[in-house]
């Protein structure tokens, strides 16, 4: 199969999809333009605070996409092809959109609280305290992987105790852009946002200004620094990025670095369709990873595939960001479709050019000799422009790449800290409760303190980070679809009580916890023959195994809460 097809009927369908099943959801569930949002009737110029919808689509996409549309594709393609190109449609247009759009909405209709208040105000208070619990740890998480992921990105590589300037020269120019970037950043939030400057003139001076930048970073990049130093760095600055008023940082960086996000589609729709390879992948080479090219196997399509593509076709993070930041910034609720429903199904396109990347080196990933992911997509993609355009734009391509997935894992580390900060205040207030209310006060009122959470935010995620999230990552796929399911249990809910149509949420819902608790017990097995078997790593096996039966039990206690309060609707409904 030629890859410029795939690519092309692919984004036919999710237009489709965009067009047809988003309008109609909207129909459903009530979207109506005039009425106020949280962001104009609790403007406080910190959290809440009305965005214009390209500049939210913009933070939203950047918050969401991050390194998991891509690392998720590739590593699925070990089942092949068609597999993973039906979950990312399948699962972008009827799983994710659903999912990310229906978060969006009910926050918006919650006073823009997270889905944590959605669970409350429709299953009950226990489940919020639980919801709440297991999102903050799963926040906590990706704080450190992230904080990880850009601290390796941009650390200088020693040699006998010394800087290794040459083998460091990529890392440094991705570091000194990146931070070129937040400062051109805060000057195009304070021209837009405090000295109204148009829009439209901003933003192309904005977008010459991030080439200006790339072209600097290249010729000069002064900072060598280790691991560990970028890590306390990536601390610091999340701690003062996540309590900042979302004018200052969040709205114009994500704004900004969503145009590097578009460029770089757009230059892997140009390589996919320009060079128009056949896939030189199978299209389907079993139930089971037998390929394994990093050296672990996946195991069996069930669950693994729809485990391992989350960002690409539905994500339970995505419920987070949705209703957590966005939905304090909607300017209006027509704009909920195109940032909610569009943003999830441009993630499905950016998985779709992942698998074709993979799909060109495919013998090259096979053999074990390509496999991280992000160089997987640079190496592929640069590779197909450079057929398009002629060698010497492999190298300039293949930088921009690898600056583009930076910046956004540099995104999501941000934004997760500030919904880990939302999560943790909301999780010590009463219902109808806000931080700053005078009701709230001794040791709650410490608690929450936004400078005091995202203080204890940040240093368990930087710790974690530091020490042993390795080890524990494994159980974020699961937990992160958990989180998927549990968020569309959560809006289901929420739509019945408002006597909503919330059909469409039954299948997907039931779907994506039936996957997860087969993977979790997957895991489990895993674990309990690795404490059998003995050796050094039996503590984290155990401590694995652990964590999972405990998500296990979170997940059953969710899904009666949330059974209940469904069949409670539908009894009340039959009687009337």
């Amino acid at each position: 199969m030629n890859a410029a097809v795939i690519l092309i009927v692919g984004i036919a369908i999710l237009a489709c999809g965009y067009i047809f099943y988003g309008g109609w959801l909207s129909k459903q569930w009530g979207i109506d333009p005039s009425r106020p949002t949280p962001a104009h009737e609790l403007e406080d110029g910190m959290d809440y605070c009305p965005a214009k919808a390209p500049v939210l689509m913009g933070h939203h996409f950047s918050s969401i996409a991050g390194a998991g549309p891509i690392n998720g594709p590739i590593q699925a393609a070990v089942f092949g092809w068609v597999p993973v190109l039906l979950w990312v449609l399948i699962g972008g247009i009827f799983f994710g959109g659903v999912h990310d759009y229906g978060a969006l909405f009910a926050s918006v209709r919650n006073d823009g609280q997270s889905i944590g208040t959605v669970v409350e105000t429709s299953i009950s208070k226990k489940a919020k305290r639980l919801f709440l619990i297991f999102s903050y740890l799963t926040l906590i998480l990706v704080v450190a992987a992230f904080a990880s992921i850009v601290a390796n990105t941009f650390k200088a590589t020693y040699v006998d105790g010394v800087v290794d300037v040459a083998a460091s020269a990529a890392n440094a120019t991705t570091a000194i852009i990146s931070l070129l970037f937040i400062v051109l950043a805060i000057f195009f939030g304070f021209f837009v946002y405090r000295r109204n400057a148009p829009i439209g003139v901003s933003t192309v001076i904005g977008v010459v200004c991030i080439a200006l930048i790339m072209w600097l970073g290249i010729k000069w990049h002064p900072i060598y620094l280790s691991y560990q130093t970028w890590m306390i760095i990536c601390g610091l600055y999340i701690l003062v990025a996540s309590v900042t008023p979302v004018w200052i940082l969040l709205q114009p960086r994500d704004y900004l670095s969503s145009f590097l996000l578009y460029a770089m589609m757009i230059l892997a729709v140009i390589g996919v369709i320009g060079c128009h390879p056949t896939l030189d992948m199978p299209a389907f080479t079993g139930f089971k990873d037998t390929i394994a090219p990093t050296g672990s196997s996946l195991g069996y399509m069930f669950p693994a595939l729809f485990v391992t593509i989350a960002c690409g076709a539905i994500s339970g993070f995505h419920s987070l960001v949705g209703s957590g930041t966005t939905a304090k910034q909607l300017n209006n609720e027509k704009d909920a479709q195109p940032i909610a429903y569009g943003g999830m199904l441009i993630e499905c396109v950016l998985a779709i050019v992942s698998l074709c990347a993979v799909a060109y080196i495919w013998q090259d990933y096979k053999a074990g000799t390509t496999v991280t992911p992000t160089v997987v997509f640079a190496t592929g993609l640069s590779q197909m422009l450079g057929k398009v355009f002629g060698s010497g734009a492999v190298s300039i391509t293949y930088t921009l790449m690898v600056l583009a997935v930076s910046v956004f894992c540099l995104t999501s580390l941000d934004t997760a800290t500030r919904l880990a900060r939302y999560m943790f205040q909301e999780f010590w207030l009463k219902p109808g409760e806000k931080a700053g209310d005078a009701t709230v006060t001794g040791a709650r009122k410490v608690l929450c303190n936004p400078y005091v959470s995202t203080a204890i935010t940040v240093v368990l995620g930087i710790a974690l980070g530091m020490t042993g999230y390795a080890k524990i990552w494994p159980l974020f796929g699961a937990a992160n679809q958990l989180l998927a399911g549990l968020g569309l249990l959560a809006v289901a809910a929420w739509l019945g009580k408002m006597g909503r149509n919330n059909k469409m949420f039954y299948f997907p819902m039931i779907f994506m916890i039936l996957v997860t608790l087969t993977s979790l017990v997957f895991t489990i097995k895993s674990q309990i023959t690795g404490i059998i078997a003995g050796g050094a790593g039996v503590a984290w096996c155990y401590i694995r195994a652990i964590l999972a039966i405990l998500l296990v039990i979170l997940a059953i206690d969710l899904v009666v809460e949330g059974s209940k309060a469904l069949a409670a609707q539908a009894k009340a409904k039959k009687a009337a």
